[in-house]
């Protein structure tokens, strides 16, 4: 009779393994590096984006002007005191055209010295740049006529134009203020339906008193 043959050696089988419908949990997706990379590029970006907007909206500081400021009523600042010592009494005041813009400002005033008709006509024109140098401008400017006297010791630049008998023009820098004074004698009046021409005024050296004038200005327009 043969027998079921005896274990030798203890050996056991492993238990079998239960099959299931449901899956064993899949281990967590690592996240992909190159995800946190184009994230953080993308946050760099719009910071620096928005410094740059920021940046680009702030005003730069404007030149320096050096105490000179816009005016509306000129002639009120310029007293002209030198001019009316050797032409006579100053006569009625017009004023001009008066600008302020953001980029420039600029008044004009017109005076008359002497008797009504035969005396000299006064014109001032007061420019402030407040945004670009008109310095090297200035210089060609003022000599486009032809070539004038230097005036020194007022402002940066000072250019004088004698017209002999019939005036001079004094034009001034100084930083970013333009000033020029036109002393010019009056035109033709009519007199009894005749018109007559207003006489000759010596105006030999009437560069000191216009520079006179324009130095008070200057200070005027600065207080």
């Amino acid at each position: 009779m043969i027998s079921e043959p005896e274990l030798v050696g203890g050996v056991a089988f492993e238990s079998p393994e239960v099959l299931t419908e449901t899956p064993p949990p899949r281990p967590p997706r690592a996240r992909r590096p190159w995800l946190w990379a184009l994230g953080g590029a993308v946050v760099a970006s719009a910071v620096w984006g928005g410094g740059l907007y920021a940046y680009g909206q702030k005003k730069e500081p404007g030149p320096d002007l050096g105490g000179y400021k816009p005016v509306v009523d000129l002639c009120e600042l310029a007293e002209l005191k030198a001019l009316e010592a050797i032409l006579g009494k100053r006569g009625t005041d017009g004023v001009g055209p008066v600008m302020d813009e953001p980029a420039v400002s600029e008044s004009m005033c017109s005076a008359s010295f002497g008797a009504e008709d035969i005396g000299q006509d006064l014109s001032i024109t007061y420019t402030l740049h407040k945004v670009i140098d008109p310095e090297p401008e200035f210089a060609a400017m003022a000599q486009r006529h032809g070539k004038l006297q230097r005036i020194d010791g007022v402002g940066e630049q000072a250019y004088f134009d004698d017209q002999g008998e019939h005036g001079g023009i004094l034009r001034v820098l100084d930083g970013q203020a333009e000033i020029e004074i036109e002393l010019y004698r009056q035109g033709d009046f009519e007199v009894n339906g005749k018109l007559v021409s207003a006489p000759p005024i010596d105006l030999t050296g009437v560069d000191v008193p216009m520079t006179q004038d324009m130095l008070a200005l200057m200070a005027a327009l600065k207080k």
